[in-house]
């Protein structure tokens, strides 16, 4: 009986981690290695030196990922380095981060292109996101790391 549950909570929380979809996960850990094959046999492309670092699975190969960033880097990840947490990199300049989801709210601060901000959730065109000590909201068109 503990199989079959363990079973279905696995199939239902990584069901889209076995599908042909792209998604977005998160680097788990401070450093991170991309490297250029789907095993430790591969060389070392790109050190990651940021947790939480959004990245768009393309691919995958046992227990690596193939991995895009926001600036087009691409190559494998070992699956353990990766998180399901939400994160995304601002791309648009000078980003208004607002008190609440809508432009007639307060301004809270501006947001630099290339930002990392965590999410905690979104609804239709806003996500409420935190950045260092400001937390608000912002157009989720001005994010990279969300489908």
């Amino acid at each position: 009986m503990q199989k079959l549950i363990f079973f279905l909570v696995f199939f239902f929380n990584f069901g889209n981690l076995f599908s042909n979809e792209e998604y977005f996960l998160t680097l788990r850990n401070e450093k991170v290695n991309l490297r250029q094959g789907p095993s430790f046999d591969y060389p070392v492309k790109i050190f990651y030196k940021k947790k939480f670092l959004p990245v768009l699975v393309q691919e995958k190969s046992d227990n690596f990922r193939k991995i895009r960033d926001h600036e087009n880097n691409s190559g494998w990840i070992h699956i353990s380095q990766l998180s399901k947490k939400k994160a995304a990199i601002v791309i648009d300049d000078n980003l208004i981060l607002f008190k609440s989801s809508t432009i007639y709210s307060n301004p809270v601060a501006i947001l630099k292109k290339g930002r990392l901000v965590k999410i905690k959730k979104c609804k239709e065109n806003w996500c409420k996101i935190n950045s260092g000590k400001f937390k608000g909201w912002v157009k989720k068109e001005s994010l990279w790391g969300l489908l």
